[in-house]
């Protein structure tokens, strides 16, 4: 089996969102959940830090493309990002209409 894929990216939160943000994540849909798992999405976490949210998740899949379509063809994640991108403000390097940035990896130790 090949390596998984290690991916990073940031956004920041508004801070007047941050209590809804954090009540939002406390109870993430079962749906969406098994939308990301279905994807081959595992070990996905956030993490906060002077109001810029850091995601990181593991893909286990081969055709990332695909799988990412599937995750936003899905009306429960869709009703999701209704929910939580109101929470959210792009980085100001951010291209038209993306909403998370990648994070280059600089460094990895197994």
């Amino acid at each position: 089996m090949a390596e998984p894929r290690r991916i990073a990216s940031v956004i920041r939160l508004r801070p007047e969102q941050e209590e809804r943000y954090r009540a939002l994540h406390r109870a993430v849909p079962p749906a969406v959940l098994d939308t990301l798992r279905r994807a081959h999405i595992t070990r996905y976490s956030i993490f906060l830090r002077d109001h810029t949210l850091f995601a990181y998740y593991e893909y286990t899949g081969d055709d990332y493309r695909a799988d990412m379509a599937a995750i936003a063809a899905d009306p429960a994640t869709q009703q999701w990002w209704q929910l939580t991108d109101p929470c959210q403000l792009p980085l100001d390097t951010a291209a038209e209409g993306e909403r998370w940035v990648d994070a280059e990896e600089v460094f990895h130790l197994d």
